[in-house]
């Protein structure tokens, strides 16, 4: 009995270490699965391989910043993915068929991310619609725009000077992992350094003591949403970018890795707990596990049944370590 009663402490003491300390368990996962696929293959531990899986985690990375914010705030954007898309279609179609000036286009693109999740915002907020029913709305919306726009069709013949925001260099670095940085360092001043970022914690853990505390509540709901909207079309923008092309299927999916790599990284699906260094490794490993399966001719398929069974595991772990 003695012997049990130890196993039980120890137990929950672990379960109990994974809640408080999530970043910790997902970093030595990672770790972990980078060492395994260094050590199956060749071509994973090279500069060129490592570059690629970096710009591929940034725009992954931008995505999952703004459902970190929503996420820890109590609610939930399933729009996202779609959200890019129509950012990155209709940017396209403003420089090629509209002859519009790139920096003009661009600015239309975000503006647009930004409206749509202010649309969001306000019917979760003033409407009083679920977050899960309002964001599933403008994600069909969204995304039956941009098959509209485009006829279903992918927009080509691009500028040559908008490819470099997706396929361009400073230096050794690309790009899109330059302005992912300048955005996940405004973001996480944002979230861990201002008032700002304390009433999103607040909110997320108790809605209404925070609307006493004197918080605007529905209006930091609103900024939070069209926050998360700015960062669907940066992502759809350089992802656009990169492409050389419109896609109307562009983002299929990224709501999902997005919300995934934030639980992953302890973000709480019940709002008020969040990690930014979390969502970043989180990310990380997603694209690193993808990368590797495809460098390892493993079947996109098994990578996704994998990715539902950490997530499940990862979350079931939080859930018992917190009641614990």
């Amino acid at each position: 009995m003695g012997n049990e009663n130890v196993l039980k402490t120890e137990g929950g003491s672990v379960l109990s270490r994974v809640s408080k300390f999530p970043q910790l368990s997902i970093a030595i996962a990672f770790v972990i699965l980078f060492i395994v696929m260094s050590a199956a293959t060749d071509t994973f531990f090279t500069p060129e391989n490592l570059i690629n899986v970096t710009r591929q985690a940034s725009t992954v990375i931008i995505v999952a910043i703004g459902m970190t914010y929503v996420l820890i705030l109590g609610g939930i954007d399933l729009s996202v993915g779609s959200v890019a898309c129509l950012a990155g279609t209709l940017s396209a179609g403003f420089m090629t068929k509209n002859a519009i000036p790139i920096p003009l286009a661009i600015i239309l693109g975000l503006g647009i991310g930004v409206g749509i999740g202010v649309i969001s915002g306000i019917m979760v907020s003033q409407v009083k619609i679920p977050p899960f029913i309002a964001t599933l709305a403008m994600m069909s919306t969204a995304r039956g725009l941009s098959l509209v726009y485009t006829g279903g069709y992918p927009i080509t013949n691009m500028p040559e000077q908008a490819l470099f925001l997706g396929r361009g260099y400073i230096g050794k670095l690309p790009v899109p992992v330059l302005i992912m940085l300048i955005v996940l360092v405004i973001s996480w001043v944002l979230l861990s350094s201002t008032k700002f970022g304390r009433y999103i914690y607040a909110i997320g853990g108790n809605e209404e003591c925070s609307r006493l505390s004197g918080i605007k509540v529905n209006r930091t709901k609103i900024i939070v949403y069209a926050f998360c909207g700015l960062m669907a079309g940066i992502s759809g923008l350089l992802l656009t970018m990169r492409l050389a092309s419109g896609q109307p299927t562009l983002g299929q999916g990224m709501e999902l890795d997005a919300i995934a790599a934030c639980v992953l990284g302890g973000t709480s699906l019940a709002g008020g707990k969040g990690y930014m260094l979390g969502t970043i490794i989180g990310c990380f490993f997603m694209v690193i596990m993808g990368n590797g399966f495809n460098i390892l001719g493993i079947s996109s398929f098994y990578q996704q049944v994998l990715t539902g069974i950490i997530l499940l595991v990862a979350v079931s772990l939080y859930q018992r370590g917190g009641r614990k």
